[in-house]
């Protein structure tokens, strides 16, 4: 029987899939630009087939706010179904292939650039042995600013995302200590750490050596010479190669000490002033391996922690 004589409008033609992997893309990124190059695709792509949904669909789907596109409730809606339907698609073409597995769920991941060299990327064998259907996307971020969190299925950030529909909990709680190499210690024969400030001091551009120095007894004269990192995970490596004494996060610094890369100076510890938070939002089709993935974090959390603390 017609739709006409159902008294009802048909349904518009369904699109083509390229042009509903780009609405998906640039709604995820806010940005046609990035939605192009994650599809291999021109911006003037992504714009056209923006614009012949919209026509198609008869209703806006994006609008632009500063340097941003931002989906209308419309172009929220369809581009989170879409996701839904992709991923569904993914699952079943999986299962119908001869070399069917596991389902894979990918998940786009933005985490700070400190925490993943110094910390994550080591532990991952782990993830995939627990999790092998769980398939990351890994991005790195070094501002202490979050970026837009409706880009990505997890952040691990500096900072909380005060956005309603979101879940924000903290990862780690931790302490700051000193730490040098070996190598760097024993060109000063009898070294205590009263005689700390005759190292070179390395400086990270987000926390000073006063609180350290004040609590260890010592002059807190901050070091006027020698380089200066933005990125904790950075002056870690610096620091392993004999270029001078640094203050790190214990959980950044704890594979390099156990290894004896590194030996921690005295037994001074002050409390870390950053945070690394785990941010997600909620009902997102992929939740189920969010909080998985987000289990597992805490789980390789606690482990390195126990062992911190055993003599």
């Amino acid at each position: 029987m017609p739709w006409s004589a159902l008294g009802q409008q048909p349904p518009p033609h369904l699109p083509p899939l390229q042009a509903l992997r780009a609405l998906e893309a640039a709604a995820r990124h806010r940005s046609f630009s990035r939605a192009a190059e994650e599809l291999a695709l021109t911006h003037s792509a992504i714009s056209h087939h923006i614009r012949a949904l919209e026509s198609n669909l008869g209703t806006k789907l994006f609008r632009r706010t500063g340097l941003t596109m931002t989906p209308t409730s419309a172009g929220a809606r369809l581009a989170e179904q879409v996701r839904n339907a992709l991923d569904q698609l993914e699952v079943a073409l999986r299962e119908a292939s001869d070399v069917a597995g596991p389902p894979v769920v990918r998940l786009q991941v933005s985490v700070m650039a400190d925490l993943a060299n110094a910390w994550l990327i080591r532990r991952l064998p782990s993830l995939h042995a627990q999790a092998p259907e769980l398939d990351l996307h890994l991005r790195l971020h070094a501002e202490i600013s979050p970026p837009d969190p409706y880009s990505v299925d997890v952040g691990i950030w500096h900072q909380r995302v005060d956005l309603p529909g979101f879940e924000c909990h903290n990862l780690i709680e931790d302490y700051v200590i000193a730490v040098a190499s070996p190598s760097l210690l024993a060109r000063y024969p009898g070294f205590t750490v009263a005689d700390l400030p005759k190292l070179p001091m390395l400086r990270f551009a987000l926390r000073p050596w006063r609180d350290w120095l004040l609590l260890a007894g010592l002059p807190p004269d901050e070091p006027v010479r020698g380089p200066i990192f933005q990125d904790a995970g950075l002056m870690l490596q610096s620091a392993v190669a004999g270029l001078g004494v640094a203050t790190a996060r214990a959980q950044l610094a704890h594979d390099y000490l156990v290894s004896g890369q590194l030996v921690q100076i005295g037994t001074t510890r002050i409390a870390s002033s950053l945070h690394y938070w785990v941010t997600w939002r909620e009902g997102n089709p992929r939740e189920k391996a969010i909080q998985r993935f987000h289990g597992w974090l805490r789980e390789q959390v606690e482990e390195s922690t126990w062992a911190s603390s055993q003599p």
